[in-house]
């Protein structure tokens, strides 16, 4: 699914400088260039040994935050389209108070996302912990990738402190978040550079290996245990956490897996063909055509800007991107190859989606189609949905409303995709299943005629990273009133709730921590369950799971 993510506001520096390394003449001139420097935080921050130097952060609230941690070198100049590069180690003290650099984006999707970048110095990671444990216990680590559909989205609007506390519930957590190329940049395959002899195509994916890599490398300095790694994300996160999964150069880099809405969208992946002639395309329209060096060069000259302009615009992405495939290599079979083959890496798996994942979509399309803006009309539904599913979603059953009839159309066959990758889990590996239907959280699109959030995707977001909002101009409101909130007593406690559950299963690879309650492991027969996550917690069964969602029309109409 095509998505994308927040900006949180904050200047995005150049390239960390090394704190003991700056002089009073360089400290003015870090400041003239604009750039935020706290001595108060240089002077009395935490300071975490790692193997490229060490690093100072600050402290908020009993949490230590370390930002804009270089995990790789830049992918700059030759060093674009090829694997990540290791680091060389810094002098002195690098100064980890502010985010890094966020990876190359054009696309937007309104309040969604933004603002776009041009900078290819883009490969940073930030760390959330309590510090070391008392006992000396490792904590479990939380990687989460952030949305984004593969082509935007950043870590800067990704609060992890909840998580690293565990909340009143859970289990205090190392959690590291992480920026990958993006888009065309992240994600390309042409002979030119396929032929240089190096591993290709899904560059982003490479990257946040190398980022788990770092993690198996540094994080028992702050306090993590490398041996309890869960990796997690939600959207193309999620995509990207089963690409791990079933790539052979993860394996023993994590040993837990979250599939954040969904593994629905895992189900399909992109052929090497298919990114082959998106990247052939791409090179021809950009005056790069060929398959020789000179190609490849022509290519790594383009500018950033003129790469995005091809790319895509803030309304949409573009006819060049392919996100990750199947290359034959860093993924070397599609999804459904790998779980009915029992070739990936075999881990405990939570798994699921919210109920009502595309009134995003709708959301976006009526967010462009004005001002003013306006939902869909019925002759729009009519041309929209046709053949056997217009007999399924007839409008008279959702009362005439187009958006509510439009969403349940786009977002039923994803919710029956993602049962289908439940099931070929559950007889392999500790599997755990949810639906989260809650439908009142605050929302940061604005309000519009005829549109209601509902359980949309993204929403679920700020239950664990905390304030979660979108892009830079993203702003949570009611659903009802449209005014501005943050979450409720209720919302709270639920929050609390899937804390504790994130954590745990980071800990134990159990959402409960031990046990089989209040989340039931996902079985292999008829009583399978799935768990629901609504004020008040609850469980449903398959077969209701499969009426809500009508999978027994979409089982006929999908090829899975």
């Amino acid at each position: 699914m095509r998505t994308a993510i927040q900006y949180v506001g904050q200047k995005r520096p150049a390239r960390r400088r090394s704190l003991n390394s700056l002089g009073s003449a360089a400290m003015m001139a870090v400041a003239a260039a604009g750039l935020t420097f706290n001595v108060a935080i240089a002077d009395s921050g935490p300071v975490v040994g790692t193997v490229d130097g060490p690093v100072r952060g600050y402290s908020d609230k009993g949490v230590n935050i370390f930002l804009g941690i270089p995990y790789a070198a830049p992918p700059i100049g030759k060093l674009r389209w090829q694997p990540p590069a290791a680091m060389k180690r810094w002098k002195g003290t690098l100064d980890a108070t502010h985010f890094g650099n966020t990876c190359p984006q054009v696309t937007e999707l309104g309040a969604f996302a933004g603002p776009s970048s041009t900078s290819e110095d883009c490969l940073y990671l930030n760390v959330f912990t309590t510090g070391a444990s008392k006992n000396g216990k490792k904590k479990p680590v939380i990687v989460w990738i952030h949305g984004g559909g593969n082509i935007d989205g950043e870590t800067n609007d990704y609060d992890a402190s909840k998580l690293a506390t565990g909340g009143p519930a859970g289990v205090p957590t190392v959690v590291v978040t992480l920026n990958y190329r993006l888009g065309i940049l992240g994600f390309f395959s042409h002979p030119a550079i396929n032929g240089e002899g190096h591993l290709w195509g899904n560059y982003g994916i490479l990257d946040q290996q190398a980022a788990l890599r770092w993690v198996q490398r540094n994080i028992a300095a702050f306090g993590g245990d490398p041996n309890k790694v869960a990796l997690g994300g939600q959207s193309a996160g999620a995509v990207d956490t089963g690409a791990n999964q079933v790539s052979p150069f993860a394996n023993g880099l994590f040993n837990r897996a979250i599939y954040q809405s969904s593994p629905g969208f895992f189900s399909t992946l992109p052929s090497a063909s298919d990114a082959l002639a998106k990247g052939n395309k791409f090179a021809t329209d950009a005056g790069c055509s060929g398959s020789n060096s000179d190609a490849a060069s022509c290519l790594r000259k383009l500018s950033v800007a003129r790469i995005l302009q091809l790319q895509g615009t803030p309304n949409a992405d573009g006819p060049y991107t392919a996100g990750a495939f199947v290359d034959g290599t860093v993924i070397p079979l599609t999804p459904e190859q790998a779980f009915t083959s029992g070739k990936f890496n075999k881990m405990p798996v939570i798994g699921g989606a919210v109920k009502d994942e595309l009134t995003f979509t709708t959301g976006i399309t009526e967010y462009f189609s004005g001002p003013p803006q306006a939902p869909m009309t019925a002759d729009q539904y009519a041309a929209a949905v046709t053949g056997p599913a217009a007999a399924q979603y007839p409008l008279s059953s959702f009362g005439g409303d187009t958006m509510l009839a439009y969403e349940r159309y786009l977002t039923d066959p994803n919710k029956c995709r993602e049962l289908h990758v439940v099931r070929l889990w559950a007889p392999q590996v500790p599997t755990y299943a949810y639906d989260f239907t809650y439908q009142n959280a605050p929302y940061y699109f604005p309000k519009m005629p005829g549109f209601s959030p509902l359980a949309a995707h993204t929403i679920d977001i700020q239950f664990l990273f905390a304030n979660w909002h979108g892009g830079n101009l993203g702003v949570n409101i009611d659903q009802s009133s449209g005014q501005p909130r943050e979450l409720n007593g209720q919302e709270t406690k639920l929050s609390d709730q899937l804390v504790a559950a994130w954590t745990n299963f980071a800990d134990k690879g159990n959402p409960n921590g031990s046990g089989n309650s209040p989340w039931p492991r996902f079985g292999n027969g008829k009583g399978a369950k799935y768990f629901v996550q609504d004020i008040p917690l609850s469980t449903t069964s398959i077969a209701n799971f499969r009426n809500e969602y009508k999978c027994d029309f979409w089982d006929t109409q999908l090829t899975y």
